[in-house]
């Protein structure tokens, strides 16, 4: 019993910070990641990168897909220019790469790995390393707002941009 209180517990905080790391917007479980991510005042580099990358058809997409979105001062923390090279046409495929990275299929909600460490195939094709055992780390990146639904899957922003292999 008091394990099942723990994983609810553990999952109502993650949900409660859920929106209001997410700045601005009507977000809504009836539009796409996509969409939910346009409307979100910190997510405007995910969104211009998806666009870049030509992604956004993917992520607009049946699903389910869990997509680990990094904010804007995730980007920000990247050294200077990365995302400017990033976002040239020439540098494309590695784009790609890091974006799909951050996308598992499927749709995980915070109660679904609470309390757990493991690790997930990604989009990318690489595995990412979950440690939900307290609070949720995606590879070395936080979760800082959990469980935002949308019409194919679910959003929870990260802290940290994630790259595979590193």
């Amino acid at each position: 019993m008091r394990r099942i209180f723990t994983l609810v517990a553990a999952a109502v905080v993650l949900a409660g910070t859920g929106l209001s790391a997410i700045a601005g917007g009507h977000l809504s479980s009836e539009k796409s990641i996509v969409k939910n991510a346009a409307e979100a005042e910190n997510l405007t580099t995910l969104v211009a990168a998806v666009q870049a990358a030509g992604l956004v058809e993917a992520l607009e997409g049946e699903g389910p897909l869990t997509v680990f979105a990094p904010t804007d001062e995730a980007f920000a923390k990247l050294p200077a220019g990365t995302v400017e090279d990033l976002l040239k046409p020439e540098n494309k495929d590695k784009l790609v790469a890091i974006l799909t990275y951050h996308v598992v299929p499927g749709k995980f909600m915070a109660s679904d790995l609470a309390g757990q460490k493991l690790s997930a195939a990604t989009l990318e094709g690489s595995e990412v390393a979950i440690d939900a055992s307290s609070g949720v780390k995606v590879d070395e990146a936080t979760v800082v707002a959990a469980d935002i639904e949308a019409s194919n899957g679910v959003i929870h922003v990260i802290d940290t941009v994630i790259i595979p292999g590193s």
